[in-house]
């Protein structure tokens, strides 16, 4: 919940997005570096749903919240990697207001959504606990992170943005300049103005602003310029960089 009351209240919150390294270590490595959250990769990465119950127990065992990136807009993505243990949901490609709101619906037990009830899983600790008293505390504490990386998700973000239960609007910064036609520039206006709009459609509607980044000077940059909740990544270009810096 701690996270959760973080992120609806827009503060700073700092973690990192993991790719390729799915080992029961990475949720300590990364609460000993001072991170709040793991976002784990199902879009881009090889990450199985099997794997991450392994690595989403140990990390709610260790108070660092995981987080998971499924790879589409899919009921079955959402209630199968919230029942494993995720503290909450990013979703790629959101580009519409129905598309935001299935997510919520499916993330969410009735009656504010279609999530069916499985208990005694790894999403409960493995305890059978008071029904009734799971289900209100699971809707009130997952997190939902929105995507805007498209043409069409950008035109429609305000009407994303004012959606209930969606918490965080999640710039995908690279995906947003290849469908503004801009791919990597991310100095050009158009992307600049694309990110002025989706912050003043979350600040308007009191949603955290998301985004990674691979270095410390984009951190301050994306701070100013409204973004609280910070993800560093990907971790395959900090341990190149890292070694290489050691060795060269």
């Amino acid at each position: 919940m701690q996270l959760k009351n973080k992120v609806v209240s827009s503060e700073n919150i700092r973690g990192a997005m993991i790719f390729e390294f799915f080992s029961p270590g990475i949720p300590i490595i990364l609460k000993n570096a001072g991170c709040e959250f793991i976002i784990f990769d199902m879009e881009h990465g090889g990450l199985s749903l099997e794997q991450f119950k392994i690595i989403s127990t140990i990390s709610n065992s260790n108070d660092i919240s995981p987080l998971i990136r499924i790879p589409e807009v899919s009921y079955n993505y959402v209630a199968r990697a919230l029942d494993l243990g995720a503290a909450g949901i990013m979703t790629p490609m959101v580009n519409t207001a129905e598309d935001a709101i299935k997510i919520v619906k499916s993330s969410k037990y009735p009656p504010g959504g279609i999530r069916g009830a499985g208990f005694g899983f790894a999403h409960d600790s493995y305890n059978n606990q008071n029904p009734l008293s799971y289900i209100k505390k699971a809707n009130n504490e997952l997190i939902n992170i929105i995507q805007i990386e498209t043409k069409l998700g950008l035109e429609n973000v305000e009407a994303i943005s004012a959606i209930d239960s969606v918490d965080c609007l999640w710039v995908g910064h690279f995906d947003l300049t290849n469908f503004l036609g801009i791919p990597g520039d991310f100095s050009s206006s158009i992307y600049l103005d694309a990110i002025k709009r989706i912050v003043e459609a979350g600040k308007k509607n009191k949603k955290s602003l998301g985004i990674m980044v691979n270095n410390k000077d984009e951190i301050e940059m994306y701070t100013s310029l409204g973004f609280n909740m910070i993800a560093v990544g990907t971790e395959m270009n900090i341990l190149t960089r890292s070694i290489s810096e050691i060795i060269s």
